[in-house]
């Protein structure tokens, strides 16, 4: 059974730093579309960051450019975000998803939905004001 497992979330105040980390297991994340999504109580779920491992492309949410960076680490099939400069409304679930039959990053972050989409349990990023 494909799993994604999420690592690094917290609490943290307003202006602070969160990495957070997916590992896979039973299978690689070397040749999927991946990101990570957030959705907030009331909120609509929201592609944050996604990368095409095969080139190397990154799309943002214009919520988290120039905060947030999105890497892989192919070595170790893991997925990455750093979030810098933490806002209140940065505060959700976040999880990670490795999409099997996505095209681009873009594609990915802004069509949030695809039934081959595989999904992790979700990490909690909660920004103390």
């Amino acid at each position: 059974q494909v799993q994604l497992v999420e690592s690094g979330g917290g609490l943290v105040q307003t202006g602070g730093s969160l990495r957070l980390s997916c590992a896979a297991s039973r299978f690689t994340l070397d040749h999927y579309v991946k990101g990570w999504f957030r959705q907030a109580p009331g909120k609509e779920r929201e592609g944050v960051a996604c990368i095409n491992s095969s080139n190397g492309s990154t799309y943002y949410a214009d919520s988290a450019k120039g905060r947030f960076t999105i890497s892989r680490d192919n070595a170790k099939s893991t997925l990455n975000l750093q979030m810098n400069s933490l806002k209140p409304e940065d505060t959700a679930t976040y999880y990670c998803v490795a999409g099997s039959r996505r095209d681009t990053a873009q594609e990915m972050c802004v069509n949030s939905f695809d039934p081959n989409d595989y999904w992790g349990q979700g990490t909690q990023v909660t920004v103390s004001s």
